[in-house]
């Protein structure tokens, strides 16, 4: 019994997993982000930024909720050292 409930399971997680992933757009607009830095200032050393499995890859962005791509090398309006 145990099992066919788990079975049941696996397409769910592979759907939430694919409608997890995506972007703000809208808060991306607002925030003026961008995929490349700008003047030396890039999401890879804002306190914002959630770093993805390794430093090339895709992670977050505490104040773009919703987000899970943002760009290591990226920048917004909220760059944040502090």
């Amino acid at each position: 019994k145990s099992a066919g409930i788990a079975v049941a399971f696996i397409p769910l997680v592979a759907v939430t997993r694919e409608v997890r992933a995506g972007s703000n757009q809208a808060k991306r607009v607002e925030l003026k982000y961008q995929d490349v830095p700008l003047d030396g200032k890039s999401c890879t050393s804002c306190l914002e930024f959630v770093p993805g499995k390794t430093e090339q890859d895709v992670g977050r962005c505490k104040v773009i909720p919703g987000d899970d791509e943002i760009s290591p090398n990226g920048y917004c309006s909220l760059w944040n050292t502090m």
